[in-house]
């Protein structure tokens, strides 16, 4: 039997959402933080699911010879932003891009048999599209609310919302 969905946020992290911070996604990234706030009421109301998949690298990652040293484990820079850490979920730690590479992701949805997934968080054309892409190739039903995405790349954010609606299948939709 399925049960309502899983709602998977991507580095909704002080790294990402904190200036300062190498990959501070900007200003107007900040928008979706209440609108995540209302999807997660709303999910969990409705007896779904959330994991927050995080970033918590080793210090010496190999992203960093693509990305700036950033949300190295154990520092305040991986950790889930206050706006979210009072929210019901459970914690997955990730170090690449999807949020099924080498973590337990995927064993817990299977378990849960959820009707869909919910993709929300950053960065839209990075974590969020990779997590996407591996959802819909292990067959899950994918929603990605566009107004609970973002980045600090604006052109990229445009390509792969579209990229996963044409050609991943993923359903763009919006929270209000």
């Amino acid at each position: 039997m399925l049960m309502a969905n899983a709602v998977i946020v991507v580095d909704m992290l002080r790294g990402f959402f904190e200036a300062g911070y190498p990959l501070y996604c900007g200003d107007r990234a900040r928008d979706i933080i209440p609108r995540i706030q209302a999807l997660l009421r709303r999910e969990t109301a409705k007896g779904s699911k959330v994991f927050y998949v995080c970033d918590s690298h080793d210090p010496d990652d190999l992203e960093f010879r693509t990305f700036p040293p950033h949300c190295v484990r154990g520092t305040r820079e991986a950790e889930i932003i206050p706006e979210l850490s009072g929210y019901p979920g459970e914690v997955i730690e990730k170090k690449r891009y999807s949020c099924f590479h080498n973590t337990a992701l995927d064993e817990k949805l299977r378990a849960l048999r959820p009707e869909r997934l919910i993709i929300c968080g950053v960065c839209t054309d990075i974590c969020v599209m990779h997590t996407v892409a591996d959802a819909r190739n292990r067959d899950y039903a994918v929603e990605v609310p566009v107004d609970c995405v973002a980045s600090f790349n604006e052109a990229g954010h445009e390509f792969a919302l579209q990229h996963a609606e044409k050609a991943l299948g993923a359903e763009l939709t919006r929270t209000e």
